[in-house]
């Protein structure tokens, strides 16, 4: 038992270290990538997100908050999580191949005033590439929400794009790190669209 405390205490350390030290490096990313988001959703834009494996994961919080709520009652945010239509992902994968099953999406949903969001936390994926690219083609903002083990994805952007690249000595670290930046970006947005909210989550 007592090493079991060790390595959860250990764990809990290291999370409010790799926090404590991601502000200055994240802040002004997180603070990009909102704006770019808000700007997308004040033009009738909607947001696209997209990820693989635990990353997949993270995109349906993302889309699912917009859609939802964070924190505060508002009007339903346009956004889609890429990952979620299994139906479609299925089909696309057995058809054209597994690194298209995002960036066919994107091809067919994508508009100009759109936003796409990558999300890689660890080796970026071919299909999260492919994905950012076809972005590109139809005129979209991508925000690469990365990790800097594979910087991948953050050479890809361009323009008004925005690279947030969250730095951990273990990959679980970068997945609590995202899981943050997601939660920050809903609430800069919530408080762009809709004013700050000082009440709490129910």
């Amino acid at each position: 038992m007592d090493d079991d405390y060790q390595l959860i205490a250990a764990n809990f350390q290291q999370v409010i270290t790799t926090v404590a030290m991601a502000v200055d490096d994240l802040a002004i990313p997180i603070q990009q990538a909102a704006a770019r988001m808000t700007a997308t959703l004040l033009a009738e834009g909607k947001i696209l997100v997209c990820g693989n494996g635990a990353d997949a994961s993270l995109s349906q919080l993302l889309s699912g908050t917009l859609l939802g709520r964070f924190e505060q009652d508002r009007p339903a945010l346009p956004a889609m999580a890429l990952t979620g239509d299994c139906s479609s992902v299925t089909g696309i994968a057995s058809q054209q191949g597994f690194e298209d099953i995002y960036s066919r999406q994107v091809r067919a949903l994508g508009q100009p005033a759109d936003t796409l969001v990558c999300i890689a936390s660890g080796r970026v994926p071919g299909a999260v590439l492919g994905a950012a690219q076809a972005a590109h083609e139809r005129n979209m903002v991508v925000i690469a929400l990365s990790n800097t083990e594979d910087l991948a994805l953050a050479e890809l952007l361009q323009g008004d794009d925005v690279a947030i690249n969250c730095s951990a000595e273990r990959r679980p670290r970068v997945t609590e790190l995202h899981t943050m930046v997601i939660h920050l970006l809903c609430e800069l947005v919530d408080q762009n669209l809709f004013g700050n909210h000082n009440g709490s989550s129910s």
